[in-house]
């Protein structure tokens, strides 16, 4: 088994990942010769999974697993802990933003009682439209799933062995590894990194794939939406009867006609706009539950450069 593990999920990467394992060894090599580093190629369509190859067969520190498809980021995170072995895991990006020179610093400070120690980004290199798309993102998620996350702390991480078990444990298939290592509420420490640059290339998180993110990890983590909107139905309910007990007392008084047809109608509207809007909802979390319902496996391994492809994952 080895002490310390580095699980990253790897998307169109050809350009970085030699500098990328050239750092990582450097760096952990400071900390102990007992580690491995397990790439998780997300079929990005580019050689980044013939380099992970040519980098196991000259290092078997390297531990190389393909995906049969593109299932995302965070499914790449899953896999990666899956088969993974050190009594310590760090978690990162690919794309060198993750700098390997602060792992020292996380470990460290793992050393001092913490099974999760999150890397949090001070300055960020991003653009300024993914910084502001961050925000809103992790503000919101807070808001809804009611989880006090910090929106500094991106995937960049080093957990205990305790936290990988009970992660594997934790099948459902809308994945947040933040919401997951969050919600288990291990002891939890954070300390300021330095951001680094993209090694090259931009970011594959569009508005499109930021807004789905949100969307789909505020359902899998919250049924704040569903009671948002029941609180909304009697708020509308509660100012409809207000509204007809105006009308109703001024015309026992004043004798004065009901008018205001117009009003009438973009009343109905805005109420069958909001009706449709909860079924949706409603409709969402039902069709999240089916998904759930039918155990498909989370991901799919085409590739490996395991001795042994494993068939499933190693579950505790």
């Amino acid at each position: 088994m080895a002490h310390i593990s580095v699980v990253t999920p790897v998307f169109r990467a050809e350009g970085c990942l030699r500098e990328l394992y050239d750092r990582l060894v450097a760096t952990l090599e400071g900390i102990t010769r007992d580690f491995e580093i397990v790439m998780v190629e997300d079929c990005g369509g580019d050689r980044s999974w013939e380099i992970i190859r040519e980098l196991a067969d000259e290092d078997p520190r390297v531990k190389g697993l393909q995906f049969s498809r593109n299932f995302g980021q965070h499914y790449g995170i899953t896999a990666g802990l899956d088969h993974c072995d050190g009594d310590w895991v760090v978690v990162m990006d690919c794309d060198l933003q993750d700098r390997p020179e602060e792992i020292p610093r996380l470990y460290a400070k793992a050393l001092e009682g913490y099974d999760v120690v999150l890397a949090l980004r001070g300055k960020r290199s991003d653009s300024a439209f993914k910084r502001i798309a961050s925000r809103i993102f992790y503000r919101l998620f807070s808001y809804l799933s009611e989880m006090d996350y910090d929106g500094d702390a991106g995937n960049f991480r080093i957990v205990s062995r305790k936290v990988v078990t009970n992660c594997r444990r934790m099948r459902e298939q809308l994945r947040f590894f933040g919401g997951l290592v969050h919600w288990m509420g291990f002891p939890t420490a954070a300390i300021e990194v330095q951001h680094g640059t993209r090694h090259e290339g931009r970011s594959t998180y569009s508005f499109a794939k930021l807004w789905k993110l949100a969307g789909e990890t505020i359902i899998a983590y919250s049924d704040k939406p569903l009671r948002l909107s029941i609180r909304f139905g009697f708020l509308m309910s509660l100012l409809a009867f207000a509204g007809g007990m105006f009308i109703l007392v001024r015309a026992l008084l004043y004798g004065s006609p009901v008018v205001g047809w117009p009003s009438l109608f973009v009343s109905l509207y805005f109420l069958g706009g909001i009706i449709i809007s909860i079924l949706g909802i409603l409709g969402i979390y039902l069709g999240k539950t089916f998904d759930e319902a039918k155990k498909r496996p989370l991901y799919i391994v085409s590739r490996t450069t395991l001795a042994e492809q494993p068939e499933e994952p190693r579950l505790p």
